[in-house]
């Protein structure tokens, strides 16, 4: 059923409540909804974070930041490692099933292929960039659990999370999205704590997770199906 304007009259019915625009927090919001936004967001931030990173040394700004992170307690290494996990590669497919058990199809297929996409794409930044690792530009810089191998910029961890977490966000229910809010910029902390990420990889992987997500939503053919009816919060 189409209203006057040509729109779905069921997708206006099912629209959850939009920030009041009237405020900072919700017009930023109100942007971020819109894949077009996230995807020039997303693609600006990477290329501004990639020509800003040297291959032979750190600015002192990004030393000091990096610093305040890798120098906290090591009695943080067993939670920030559970953290990590939420960034891998692993943590993809772990979602998109948790997603088709709950009957979100169309969820389930964007979670699995940003969450990959954004991966594999990290490897292929790396190649282009070739950042070192934090241990090779800093000296004194604290290496927790397993020594990262490769290269530095981006964090695939970083961008997997962000893909992830900002797929999901829309449809998880209000206890679960303030979860999700504090975990996915917790992932990129907990990479710089171990010592496998600067700020700016950590950065640049958050804007590639970003910029996949929105290319994601916006060729997904469910997406554009707005009258399929509300979905259910995860």
């Amino acid at each position: 059923m189409r209203g006057p304007a040509g729109t779905c009259a069921c997708a206006a019915a099912t629209t959850p409540p939009q920030p009041a625009i009237g405020t900072r927090g919700g017009a930023r919001l109100g942007v971020l909804a819109d894949p077009r936004a996230r995807l020039g967001i997303g693609t600006a931030a990477l290329l501004v974070t990639a020509l800003a990173v040297r291959r032979d040394r750190v600015s002192p700004g990004e030393a000091r930041a990096f610093r305040a992170v890798n120098g906290l307690p090591d009695d943080l290494h067993p939670p920030a490692w559970a953290i990590m996990q939420l960034g891998t590669l692993g943590a993809a497919p772990v979602a998109a099933g948790a997603a088709w058990l709950a009957d979100d199809r169309e969820l389930a297929i964007r979670l699995l292929a940003s969450g990959t996409v954004t991966w594999a794409l990290s490897k292929l930044v790396k190649q282009v960039v070739r950042r070192p690792r934090p241990a090779a530009l800093l000296t004194g810089t604290r290496r927790r659990g397993r020594d990262a191998a490769g290269l530095g910029y981006l964090s695939g961890h970083a961008g997997v999370a962000v893909a992830l977490g900002t797929a999901a966000l829309p449809r998880l229910s209000p206890a679960v999205r303030a979860l999700t809010l504090t975990a996915v910029p917790a992932v990129g902390l907990t990479r710089v704590y171990v010592g496998a990420h600067l700020p700016l990889d950590i950065a640049g992987g958050a804007a590639l997770g970003l910029a996949v997500e929105a290319l994601v939503s916006l060729v997904t053919p469910g997406n554009r199906h707005a009258c399929a009816g509300p979905r259910r919060e995860l």
